[in-house]
């Protein structure tokens, strides 16, 4: 596994809390540590959305 891979599995793993917090408790991690739509939650977000499609090709390799 090349190294933008494992950093792209990291930041779906922390997507994933994240919605798994936000469906379960109502509790928005990201937004608590860094600020609700600050411009660093916005960068958090748009990289977990690029894992999110970089992980459509993790499906694919050998």
């Amino acid at each position: 596994m090349k190294i933008i891979d494992k950093i792209a599995l990291v930041l779906i793993i922390i997507g994933a809390i994240n919605w798994g917090l936000i469906g379960i408790f109502n509790f928005n991690l990201v937004g608590a540590i860094f600020g609700e739509m600050t411009v660093i939650s916005r960068i958090i977000y748009a990289l977990v959305g690029i894992s999110g499609l970089w992980g459509i090709k993790l499906l694919f390799d050998d």
